[in-house]
């Protein structure tokens, strides 16, 4: 058994570097690791670098070394009209396995856990799509109109929560995905790109940025831009031989079964109304220039645009997006992803408190 868990996680870790392609639901990496991850570190969420960047919070992945910190950052989706829905990770009994992130027309699932800035365990309420544009909610982000556009408004949502950072077992949250969150899980997905797939590797070889080390408090919780091979963290320490032996030490002593395991309840919020946005038709695949200093994307206006159902501000013009009905899937390896955690749902309040912003 002990030697099936070992190769389980040498088999995860490559899935976590080199994930497949695109997938139309959710997939867990096969690994039993008996530990939980770390609660999500609080930290502050640096404005975009520039228009139509969309965050990916930071998340708890597996590497050599145990758990480690993927730092948010502001990353291009694959198309006009994508939103990213945070992977988590999931007691299953024998230990816990990592369900992936991915892209799509609405945020999904990612386990009621509150990654904070605008993912705060229910949708995400930090900004939406607005025909060719992504527009930011002031309230969740400190942005810079200069640099986005003008692209901004004003909408106040309720937080709470706490910051665990996994579902199901001892201590974790009980939700579940509502009717509606399973139907976007078994829709048509996008794997992460490939800036998100090397800015995940990037930090698995940190060794600041592992839990033993940073005693759950990485000191860079968050960047503007991802990592790249020439922009590597600089407290950038490597990974040791010691760190590997105490990973394994924690995948050898996975408990057999969850004590204590209450019962798991919807995410839904009581009075809250659910996010919707709407997925965009026949939109062309994003032409994006390296993130530095990036121009404002050059991209055919979307034909045949369906009605948006979002919290939209009060006096904005209705939104319109674009449909991937017949996107080809993106080639991209997927990173390590995101550790679960709670908060309250979060969906889109009534539109009355928006103020737009000019």
């Amino acid at each position: 058994m002990k030697a099936l868990r070992l190769f389980a996680v040498m088999i995860a870790a490559l899935a976590f570097v080199a994930f497949p392609l695109t997938a139309r639901a959710q997939v867990s990496v096969g690994i039993s690791i008996g530990t939980p991850p770390p609660p999500i570190p609080v930290y502050a969420v640096p404005g975009p670098p520039g228009p139509n960047y969309v965050w990916e919070p930071g998340y708890w992945a597996w590497g050599p070394g145990g758990y480690y910190w993927v730092p948010g950052t502001w990353v291009y989706a694959p198309q006009y009209g994508l939103y990213w829905t945070p992977g988590y990770w999931n007691w299953t009994g024998f230990g816990f396995a990592f369900v992936a992130g991915y892209w799509g027309p609405q945020v999904g699932y990612y386990g009621g856990v509150n990654y904070g800035g605008g993912y705060w365990g229910n949708g995400y309420v930090g900004g939406y799509w607005r025909h060719n544009s992504f527009v930011y909610n002031t309230y969740v982000v400190n942005v810079n109109r200069n640099a986005v556009g003008g692209n901004v408004y004003y909408h106040s949502y309720p937080r709470g929560g706490t910051q665990v950072g996994y579902v199901g077992g001892t201590g974790g949250l009980r939700t579940r995905p509502t009717a509606q969150q399973t139907t976007y899980m078994h829709a048509h997905h996008y794997a992460p790109t490939s800036a998100q797939v090397q800015h995940a590797q990037i930090a698995s070889q940190n060794r600041a940025y592992y839990a033993h080390v940073n005693n759950g408090r990485p000191a860079t919780a968050a960047v503007a831009r991802p990592y790249t091979a020439a922009t590597r963290p600089a407290n950038f320490r490597p990974v040791t031989t010691q760190d590997r032996t105490a990973a394994q030490a924690a995948i050898r002593h996975a408990p057999a079964a969850a004590p204590h395991a209450a019962p798991m309840q919807h995410a839904a919020p009581a009075h809250a109304a659910p996010v919707h946005h709407a997925a965009p038709a026949h939109a062309a695949p994003m032409q994006h220039a390296a993130p530095a200093h990036a121009a404002p994307m050059q991209h055919a206006a979307p034909a045949h645009a369906a009605p948006m159902h979002h919290a939209a501000p009060a006096h904005a013009a209705p939104m319109h997006h674009a449909a991937p009905a017949h996107a080809a899937p993106m080639q991209h390896a997927a990173p390590a992803h995101a550790a679960p955690q709670h908060a309250a749902p979060q969906h889109a309040a009534p539109p009355g408190d928006h103020k737009e912003q000019h």
